[in-house]
């Protein structure tokens, strides 16, 4: 599955998205010396570089994303602080050199062929380069994905929510070395429910209204929320610590 996907860039750095936390957990994980090449593997409006900027000012950042929208975001935010392209993750990546390390944040899942995906990150790499990342794990939106069924008649097939042990496979069988694979429970509340469907709209839903008229997409996430058996989204999230072999 590409990952090459538009996205409503400006709404979705309008929300208060857990992924801020999320991406703070990734730095944290990272030990960078503070003059690395870095890339940003799926960059997004470039929330995650600009942290990564401001605790290393020195690193080099190479922001990759199939969203053209989130890549004008980004440049926004970023200026010419980081190098953006906009790219597939999983075709050959067109950086300028192999990279010191990778840090993504909630974008693998969105990617079928995680296979695929690890090798040309891995081709992206130099040995000895870390892979630091977050995504949907196994069990992630479970809840969200129950009420989207009860919509719609078929539960949503789009994401890899992957386990620790597929993942660990995956990771050694395209040229790394696992320090820690982890799923962490992360349930995101939100009780008003004008920012609630703006979020399910925004963040999880949006594959599913791409294909629907704009006169529906409203509806559809009302009826999406209304099916929820608590204002939830369930997250579960993947926590990926490897070094290139």
């Amino acid at each position: 599955m590409s990952s090459l996907r538009e996205w409503d860039a400006a709404s979705y750095d309008a929300l208060p998205l857990p992924h801020v936390a999320w991406g703070q957990r990734v730095l944290d994980r990272m030990g960078l010396a503070g003059d690395e090449l870095v890339l940003d593997a799926g960059c997004g409006t470039g929330r995650d570089a600009a942290a990564l900027l401001e605790r290393w000012p020195g690193v080099r950042v190479v922001g990759v994303d199939g969203s053209q929208q989130m890549l004008d975001q980004a440049r926004e935010r970023l200026d010419d602080r980081a190098t953006l392209v906009r790219a597939d993750l999983t075709e050959p990546l067109p950086l300028p050199a192999p990279v010191d390390a990778v840090m993504s944040v909630a974008a693998f899942h969105w990617i079928r062929d995680h296979t695929l995906l690890f090798t040309q990150l891995r081709a992206a790499m130099r040995p000895g380069a870390t892979l630091t990342t977050d995504c949907g794990g196994r069990g992630n939106v479970v809840g969200v994905n129950a009420a989207l069924a009860q919509v719609t008649g078929q539960e949503h097939d789009g994401w890899e929510f992957a386990g620790e042990a597929d993942t660990r496979a995956r990771l050694e069988d395209t040229g790394f070395e696992v320090r820690s694979v982890v799923l962490r429970p992360d349930p995101f509340r939100c009780e008003d429910p004008v920012v609630l469907e703006r979020f399910l709209a925004t963040v999880v839903l949006g594959s599913k209204l791409d294909p629907l008229p704009e006169s529906e997409r409203a509806g559809f996430v009302t009826e999406v929320r209304l099916a929820m058996a608590e204002p939830v989204v369930d997250y579960v999230r993947l926590e990926i610590d490897a070094v290139a072999r």
